[in-house]
């Protein structure tokens, strides 16, 4: 596990997999600081004694503002953690409307782009004063197999992720290391459309789901939260470009 004291941002923290990653982290001692949109933020406050941003990933001002903040307070930053993102009403290409599209690209893969922007100097920061940096951007089982009609957008922008993981890998090395994982279906709100979104309905047939899922469940915050962990720890010094996927077998890469 990462060391009592390090400093650790989760973009956002307030959905299922991030409270749970803030929960265990502040457990272990971590200093923890969360973004995250202000109506998330509002629905489910983070624990005392950690700083909270309102922060939306689409809005580069917004971005640079929070991590300005960071700059300020902290000064250098441990660990990365980029958990932001979301997805609309299942739709076909042929069917979707253009903003649809952005609007997940701008969320998903965008703001990663925008978070890894303005977190890069603070890592680096870090790595200066002799610390060892890592960040973790989180993709999807999407982002490597579409076995769904109507997550075009999604699918297109976890992969990105992927490649934006391997690139960053080399570009950070080797002052930070960068790794991403790649959650299976969690139960968490973002199955209906996220934290501090508009419900949506899935389509999916949760049942038959299952039935291609080895372990026989579905994923709880607590084994993405604990694989995140991992990756930010001494334990994974020797892992960079890599992503993981935790999905109870339901992809084996």
């Amino acid at each position: 596990m990462p060391a009592p004291g390090r400093k650790l941002v989760v973009v956002g923290g307030c959905g299922g997999m991030g409270r749970s990653l803030v929960g265990l982290a502040r457990a272990l001692g971590l200093q923890v600081a969360v973004l995250d949109i202000a109506r998330s933020i509002e629905a489910f406050p983070p624990p005392e004694g950690v700083l909270a941003l309102p922060c939306d990933v689409r809005n580069e001002a917004e971005v640079q503002a929070a991590f300005a903040t960071l700059t300020q307070q902290w000064g250098a930053i441990d660990s990365l953690v980029n958990l932001a993102g979301y997805t609309g009403e299942r739709v076909a290409v042929a069917d979707m409307k253009t903003h649809e599209w952005d609007d997940i690209l701008n969320t998903d893969l965008r703001g990663m782009f925008l978070v890894a922007r303005a977190a890069a100097p603070l890592l680096q920061s870090a790595a200066a004063q002799g610390g060892s940096p890592a960040a973790v951007l989180v993709s999807s089982t999407f982002g490597v197999r579409v076995p769904h009609v109507g997550y075009a957008p999604y699918a297109a922008s976890k992969a990105g992720v992927i490649n934006l993981v391997r690139a960053l890998s080399t570009e950070w090395a080797p002052a930070v290391r960068v790794n991403g994982i790649a959650p299976g279906v969690v139960d968490t709100a973002f199955l209906k459309g996220g934290t501090g979104r508009d419900v949506k309905a899935t389509g999916l047939d949760m049942n038959r789901f299952l039935t291609g899922v080895p372990l026989g469940r579905l994923g709880q915050p607590d084994d993405i939260a604990q694989g995140i962990l991992f990756l930010l720890s001494p334990a994974a010094s020797y892992m960079t470009g890599q992503t993981i996927h935790i999905n109870g077998g339901s992809f084996m890469a």
